[in-house]
């Protein structure tokens, strides 16, 4: 091998250690830059967006609270017979058979406790006390019912001829949002929008360059919904009299989502 011929060898292993070393230290910073991007220069913004909308589903539940005595399969009937009525109207008033749904259906004995002296002055010495006796049994169904926003017209005489047709307990009447991820995106979009702006003015007034955007968290999206009880009655066999159906207003509701950005300093 002449001169010539290891001298471009040697040339071409040199700019080779060269280049392999630089991309060796590029590979590194970009490692080190993924790792911990910006870690001794960054800095936070949080800002809150909201979204506000008109409830579009109305949700409550009603029971069928049957008592008596041991004749289990008598009130079974009963209840079920009140149950099936509620339902029944609920479909006539236009609510989807989709949107009715039973949440619970319990059988709970009744107990009687006996009277027991203390035996410290009972004449016969016994020292034992009966246990109680179960004197009759509850029968409890609970279904859950969501009115559409093309029927809230009807929502209050709802409410109402459920009681007539045999509910005696009618609670957690809530208005919801029924695309919750629609109103979530409006106020993180307004969030986000906030963010950048916070971020640009502290760059400003602190005289430094914004740089990249190294992380988003979100530290919560939550709804502020209220929850209107329409209350609950006593435990009766029916509701013969007819009940005035309340006026029922949804109003509005918000959703909340907070951001929080992290920059890169320049």
């Amino acid at each position: 091998m002449n001169d010539k011929i290891k001298n471009y060898l040697g040339w071409a292993i040199i700019i080779t250690i060269i280049i392999a070393a630089g991309s060796l230290w590029s590979l590194a910073r970009t490692y080190s830059n993924s790792i911990q991007p910006g870690a001794y220069r960054s800095f936070a913004v949080s800002a809150e967006g909201k979204a506000v909308g008109v409830p579009d589903v109305a949700e409550f539940t009603f029971t069928v609270i049957t008592e008596g005595g041991k004749d289990i399969a008598k009130l079974q009937k009963d209840n079920t017979t009140r149950v099936n009525a509620a339902i029944d109207y609920l479909k006539s008033q236009d609510v989807a058979k989709e949107d009715i749904k039973t949440e619970g259906y319990n059988l709970e004995p009744r107990y009687e406790s006996t009277y027991c002296q203390p035996s410290a002055y009972r004449a016969d010495g016994n020292t034992v006390c009966p246990p109680p006796s179960i004197v009759g049994y509850t029968v409890r169904t609970t279904v859950s019912v969501k009115v559409r926003q093309n029927n809230f017209e009807v929502l209050g005489k709802v409410l109402s001829g459920v009681i007539e047709q045999g509910a005696n307990n009618v609670s957690q009447l809530n208005f919801t949002v029924d695309d919750q991820m629609k109103l979530e995106n409006v106020a993180r979009a307004e969030a986000m929008t906030r963010a950048k702006a916070k971020a640009k003015a502290l760059a400003t007034a602190g005289g430094f360059n914004l740089g990249r955007l190294l992380g988003i968290d979100e530290v919560g999206s939550y709804p502020a919904y209220g929850k209107y009880g329409f209350g609950s009655v006593p435990a009766v066999s029916s509701m013969a009299v007819a009940t005035p159906a309340p006026a029922i207003e949804p109003g509005s509701r918000e959703v909340f989502v907070t951001l929080t950005l992290r920059y890169e300093i320049k």
